[in-house]
């Protein structure tokens, strides 16, 4: 039988809580070929963001921009009240491709991140330790001395995402960090992302094709959708009072309901690019 969820109110709050990022008109080409055009987008102080639509929509290329990795063609991204063209913002950032040093081991890797962070301020002990204990995090104390290549696409990217953690940046960027992993595994990582979010009250931007995944972690979702003028973005805020209860989410009738909601804002946009073509 389905259990009745705990529902949230509408956020309209939000107007009055912190803007942590900005996105003001941003438009963004490649090689000649719009990716972006005209996003805008606010993420609140510690809220936990999920980006959710197509292959091929920007939601990569929209994380790197926040990152400062890319610039935008037009328009602006703030990040605590700093434009990014003009400051690298302080943040971490998780790939889908790990992006670990292969000469260095998982403890090393963290480490150097550490020192770069922290420059000087804690002792190579000290580093060593704080990387030991975020590996520990993501079930990887046996692996602190191994090198990436000794390492399975899932060990990588967990060492990826202690790193990331370690770093201590309270905006935290992820793109798709959990495709590479077991179920198990995947499910554990979750509900650290949300215990790290609520404990040390983090902002979290995560990118992810999964709805269930996106469901159960946000506090909103943006849809990015593929239609016949370009990308275009809808928020939808989700409905459930966190903490949430895995077993008891996914086998509401609510539950249900707005997942369904979800791929039906998802995939109209496609709809309308496939009417448009075959005019």
């Amino acid at each position: 039988m389905n259990q009745v969820l705990e529902v949230q109110q509408p956020q309209d709050q939000m107007e009055h809580m912190h803007k942590k990022i900005e996105a003001k008109s941003v438009s963004f080409k490649y090689q000649n070929v719009e990716v972006l055009k005209d996003i805008n987008l606010e993420v609140i102080e510690s809220e936990f963001l999920v980006i959710m639509g197509p292959s091929g929509c920007g939601k990569s290329t929209f994380l790197r921009l926040m990152a400062g990795l890319e610039q935008p063609n037009q328009g602006d991204i703030i990040i605590n009240g700093v434009s990014s063209t003009t400051k690298t913002p302080d943040c971490s950032v998780v790939f889908q491709d790990y992006s670990l040093f292969p000469w260095l081991s998982a403890e090393e890797n963290i480490v150097l991140a550490l020192k770069q962070k922290l420059k000087g301020k804690k002792t190579k002990k000290e580093l060593q330790q704080i990387a030991e204990e975020y590996l520990l995090l993501v079930q990887l104390g046996h692996a602190v001395k191994k090198y990436p290549g000794q390492m399975s696409g899932g060990m990588k990217q967990r060492a990826a995402i202690a790193r990331a953690l370690a770093f201590g940046s309270d905006l935290l960027l992820m793109d798709e960090p959990f495709g590479a992993l077991d179920a198990i595994t995947r499910i554990h990582l979750q509900d650290l992302i949300l215990r790290i979010s609520r404990d040390q009250k983090r902002t979290i931007v995560f990118v992810t094709h999964d709805a269930d995944e996106a469901i159960y972690l946000a506090d909103r979702i943006v849809m990015f959708s593929l239609g016949s003028e370009g990308v275009t973005t809808t928020s939808v805020d989700v409905p459930f009072s966190k903490p949430r209860n895995r077993k008891k989410l996914f086998s509401s009738s609510e539950f249900t309901r707005f997942r369904e909601h979800i791929f039906s804002i998802m995939n109209q946009g496609l709809l309308e690019n496939i009417e448009e073509q075959i005019k």
